[in-house]
């Protein structure tokens, strides 16, 4: 990783949950612990289907009055429009919040004094602290993500970045491979329970939470070691091999990839 990265992450899109009921309704969908997480605080979540396959791994923020999803955009519209089937009577509003934050990822050896130097402090793993109006998010492994309203957005990106850190899409998911975090696409929803993709390795998962779509067979695989016949690794392919998440790679199944020197890295689902 080079000492300085900051990303435009418009690939992402961000999901806005209100109302006196939200904290109950995402606890109840939600492979997380969701009515746990204070305000201030973030998790690594999913949805799963009723047969505890995958629908989206996402980053979910609770603020003082609502709960963000940040997911891949090409999935959020279908997932806003799920998660809207479900809400019935519970008092609870679901509404694409993305055009009112770019987001930024911030990465590299000077992110977190960087991070210091615009919001006062660097937040501890998985903390988030907020300035007029922007919260910044820290993933650990020196991975931060800001969220930024639009109009102070052209005046952060000059805050953040040199010329020279400004980084592609690409590079932002290879630190996310690199500190293996899965992103379930479109090309890669229900093809895997959580622990295939290690979702529980890295806290995306609650074994003690209670019911939600496909709990039954999340947790059976993890007590009874039915279904986990599979894990994701860090791999490598050389160059001239073009692979893109769910294709099939040395007998697995891709999920993220990204270019790197010498060919690509990637994350994916191989047989244990």
């Amino acid at each position: 990783m080079r000492s300085e990265l900051v990303a435009d992450l418009s690939h992402n899109a961000l999901i806005g949950v209100t109302g006196d009921d939200a904290a109950s309704f995402l606890h109840g969908q939600f492979t997380n612990d969701v009515e746990s997480l204070a305000p201030g605080r973030a998790q690594w979540n999913g949805w799963c289907t009723p047969k505890g396959r995958l629908l989206a791994t996402f980053l979910l923020l609770r603020t003082r009055d609502r709960f963000l999803l940040m997911l891949p955009a090409e999935i959020a519209p279908a997932i806003a429009r799920r998660l809207t089937m479900y809400v019935l009577r519970s008092k609870a509003k679901i509404v694409d919040e993305s055009e009112l934050y770019a987001r930024i990822g911030i990465a590299g050896d000077n992110a977190s004094s960087s991070i210091a130097s615009h919001w006062g402090t660097t937040p501890a793993k998985l903390e988030s602290v907020e300035k007029d109006g922007a919260i910044c998010i820290a993933l650990g492994d020196e991975r931060f993500i800001a969220l930024v309203p639009a109009k102070a957005a052209p005046a952060m990106w000059d805050l953040l970045s040199s010329a020279e850190a400004r980084a592609s899409a690409e590079e932002w998911e290879w630190t996310s491979i690199q500190a293996g975090i899965p992103t379930i696409v479109a090309a890669t929803q229900e093809a895997f329970v959580p622990q295939m993709a290690n979702f529980d390795l890295v806290g995306g998962v609650s074994f003690t939470k209670g019911c939600y779509p496909g709990q039954e067979i999340v947790a059976r695989a993890q007590y009874r070691g039915q279904g986990v016949k599979r894990r994701m690794v860090h791999a490598r392919a050389p160059a001239g091999v073009a692979l893109q998440p769910g294709q099939e790679f040395n007998g697995g199944t891709v999920v993220d990839v990204a270019p790197a020197e010498g060919g690509a890295e990637l994350l994916a689902v191989m047989p244990v």
